[in-house]
């Protein structure tokens, strides 16, 4: 979906309340849903209702605004062009992660790390050693990681 904002006809921000997307998406539902007597726009509905999907949760508005943000042109700076070296953007990040971890989900994060600890111990004391032991961490450790950034605050400036 390109832009979930627009498909509702809402502006683009991520503060929106909870009650204006549900208005928006009920007033396009109303005039666009195929059970209607004129058959509707089914389309438009399916549209309407995959962005009231995306924008329904405070969280789902913050990351569809981080999306936007990210996919817009960058306006060209007056001054000399900035050169964006890999290695200076990775201790900037590093270095964000406690603000992330602060204002996203921080008990939910640390309840999910508990939980991979607690079952990679549980792995490494079973005994079974080999693969298998290397397997279960090595699985619970992707989980974390891929799971890890639900919890995060979006990255400042997107």
């Amino acid at each position: 979906m390109s832009n979930p904002f627009a498909a509702l006809g809402l502006p683009a921000r991520p503060d929106l309340t909870d009650e204006q997307v549900r208005a928006a998406w009920r007033a396009i539902a109303a005039a666009t849903h195929p059970d209607r007597p004129d058959g509707g726009d089914p389309a438009r509905y399916a549209a309407a209702s995959a962005a009231y999907a995306a924008l329904r949760t405070p969280w789902g508005r913050s990351e569809a605004y981080a999306d936007l943000a990210a996919r817009a042109p960058a306006a060209p700076s007056p001054a000399r062009p900035r050169r964006h070296l890999p290695h200076r953007r990775l201790p900037r990040a590093v270095a964000l992660i406690p603000a992330r971890i602060r204002h996203g989900r921080p008990l939910r994060l640390l309840l999910r790390v508990l939980i991979a600890g607690l079952l990679a111990l549980a792995a490494a004391h079973a005994g079974a050693g080999g693969p298998a032991e290397a397997g279960a961490v090595t699985g619970l450790a992707a989980w974390l990681a891929l799971t890890t950034r639900a919890d995060l605050a979006p990255p400042p400036g997107r």
